[in-house]
């Protein structure tokens, strides 16, 4: 997928001289403290490069720390596979720019209110906060020159400005405090049928992640995550030639169509549009009987499964189809 917009113009009116003024007086500010403390600057290990940051420390992580660094923002979720792709070039990014900005990823499944707030249209979407304000960058999977050229138009924008230029720190002792910070206690022994499904899914081996995670169900029916990796499999496989204009074109030409919003669901949940997806389906149920129905339900559900049982957008979902069925 494209980014619709790599380009900083026009997108936020970073010139307004009260806020430029604001910020530069905060970051003269924030450096004459570092300054003014024992020994110097901080150490360069203090400062972590790619934060996990959710809505209880959104203002310190980044609302503040964007006074004193520009602060770039990964919208995720673990099950979209074009963010799987943008992700890791955004944190390698932030570890060679060694402190000229400060990447935030923030998982929309888990910051639901965040995710709104933006007004984040699909993931994986990539906004910067500079001085408090909030611009979009651009949305969707880019390649590496493209991510570089904006994120080298918003440094320099920050800098001219706002007087915003961040510090250097040591990538190698930043890394080690975000792999400090998310220490987690041993994992289990890894299955080696289940790890190689993972890997087929992760390189885009779609037939052979599919395959390979059936290879597993078959001697454990009831393993969670074989069930889940074989749903995400299952669902890039169905969209991967699809054409997303033609296939919406088509759903909204007909809306009897079974078939026809099933395509466009599944568009809706790869695209992050989770809850066009859920209302689109339980829309059609409402509209058909029969198979046509069953079909509709059964792909719900199915997809119910992928975004997790826990999910508020699930709940109101399972909700709104009762009330369609019963």
């Amino acid at each position: 997928m494209q980014p619709r917009n790599m380009s900083m113009s026009g997108a936020v009116d970073l010139s307004a001289v009260k806020a430029a003024a604001e910020a530069k007086q905060k970051a003269e500010q924030a450096r004459a403290q570092r300054s003014a403390q024992p020994g110097g600057p901080q150490p360069a290990g203090a400062v972590q490069l790619v934060i996990d940051v959710d809505e209880a420390g959104f203002e310190s992580e980044v609302l503040q720390r964007s006074t004193e660094v520009p602060v770039v923002i990964d919208f995720w979720a673990e099950w979209c596979q074009p963010c799987k792709q943008l992700s890791p070039i955004l944190e390698r990014l932030a570890e060679e720019y060694a402190g000229k900005f400060v990447l935030a990823k923030i998982d929309v499944d888990s910051n639901q209110m965040l995710f709104q707030q933006f007004g984040v249209q699909g993931i994986p979407a990539v906004f910067a906060v500079i001085a408090g304000q909030a611009l979009p960058l651009f949305q969707g999977a880019a390649p590496e020159p493209q991510v570089r050229q904006v994120l080298d138009q918003l440094i320099q924008a920050a800098e001219q400005r706002f007087g915003i230029v961040g510090a250097p720190v040591d990538p190698e002792q930043a890394a080690a405090a975000r792999e400090t910070t998310q220490a987690e206690p041993p994992e289990p022994p890894s299955d080696p049928a289940l790890t190689a499904a993972h890997m087929a899914l992760d390189s885009g081996d779609l037939n052979g992640a599919i395959q390979a995670y059936e290879n597993v169900l078959a001697d454990d029916p009831a393993n969670p995550e074989a069930k889940l990796g074989l749903g995400q499999a299952q669902l890039l496989a169905r969209v991967q030639e699809l054409d997303p204009q033609v296939t919406r074109k088509a759903a909204a030409e007909r809306p009897d169509d079974v078939e026809a919003q099933l395509a466009a669901a599944d568009l809706d949940l790869v695209g992050g549009h989770v809850e066009d997806g859920f209302g689109r389906l339980i829309s059609t149920v409402q509209r058909t009987a029969g198979a046509d129905r069953d079909a509709a339900r059964v792909r719900l559900l199915e997809l119910f499964e992928l975004v997790g049982p826990d999910d508020p957008r699930v709940t109101a979902a399972r909700g709104a189809l009762a009330r369609v069925l019963f």
